[in-house]
């Protein structure tokens, strides 16, 4: 591709992307909901509550985002590590070994913390 093209093309991506949230409406129902919630529920929100099941879903919440940290470190890890391999066959399926299990990880984590959320939301809320 041509040098000028690739700049007119990153140039325009950078626009786009400083632009489009300008175009994002939010429905006044939706932000109306979130401040309630926020208001007087959700697990992060109110510091006088201390119930048992307020207290485990913000110990879960801030364990499964440490995970997800975790996996993150991880995947920029293996991603130096194949960027950096030269053309070395091992290192270079070294790298694509701790990619993969760090992808079915971070799912795995994402997938406990959605399921973790919606049964802490059931107990909070009713």
């Amino acid at each position: 591709m041509p040098k000028t093209i690739k700049r007119i093309l990153i140039l325009f991506c950078l626009i786009a992307v400083l632009i489009l949230p300008y175009f994002v409406f939010a429905d006044n129902a939706v932000l109306n909901k979130l401040q309630d919630v926020g208001a007087n529920n959700g697990p992060y929100a109110v510091a006088d509550d201390t119930s048992l099941t307020s207290n485990i879903g913000i110990i879960i919440s801030t364990v499964l985002g440490l995970i997800g940290v975790i996996f993150l470190i991880l995947i920029i890890f293996a991603g130096y590590n194949w960027m950096t391999a030269a053309g070395e066959e091992e290192k270079v399926t070294k790298a694509k070994d701790t990619l993969t299990r760090a992808i079915i990880g971070l799912v795995i984590t994402l997938g406990a913390y959605a399921i973790s959320w919606f049964v802490f939301s059931k107990f909070l809320y009713y």
